[in-house]
């Protein structure tokens, strides 16, 4: 990576396309989800940090509320596998990925456009739609966890409906 983009994609875009590990070394692309599901990508600071540790596990919470939009969630940060999976144990395991943007550092974050001048990625989601168009943008204060019923309420309009269920 050789300059920090601030760039954030807008709405009505195409997301950027990547492939990272999770947290038991099995690999992702946004690409993946194409055509089935909805992707919600949650950007977080760091594993192991005190606001994380609320907004990681509520997206494990609520992972019912997610299904009836036939949504997935990714969480990113710049933290590496086996960080990911020392953190996740933490929670009992988690039902969806936590990606590793580690190396080359934020890659991911930056083409995003929330890679921080501090080399962790700020709080940012991204809702992206079944076709690969981002939907929601919301980047969010450091020091609060995000509701996530203001996804919901995105995920409700692209899907047209109150739920797949």
């Amino acid at each position: 990576m050789s300059e920090l983009n601030t760039r954030v994609p807008q709405v009505g875009e195409e997301a950027p396309d990547f492939r990272l590990a999770d947290q038991n070394g099995d690999y992702y692309s946004l690409s993946d989800f194409r055509g089935d599901f909805n992707v919600i990508i949650a950007f977080y600071p760091g594993d192991f940090t005190p606001v994380c540790s609320v907004q990681i596990p509520n997206y494990k919470k609520d992972k019912e509320e997610f299904d009836k939009y036939r949504a997935v969630v990714l969480g990113i940060s710049v933290d590496s596998v086996d960080c990911h999976k020392a953190w996740s144990k933490t929670f009992g395991g988690l039902n969806f990925p936590l990606l590793s943007d580690y190396f080359p550092h934020g890659e991911v974050a930056n083409k995003f456009g929330v890679l921080s001048n501090h080399g962790y990625a700020k709080r940012g989601i991204f809702v992206v739609d079944k076709k690969g168009i981002i939907r929601y943008v919301d980047i969010h204060d450091i020091a609060q966890v995000p509701d996530n019923r203001e996804i919901f309420k995105v995920l409700k309009e692209v899907e047209g409906k109150k739920g797949w269920l």
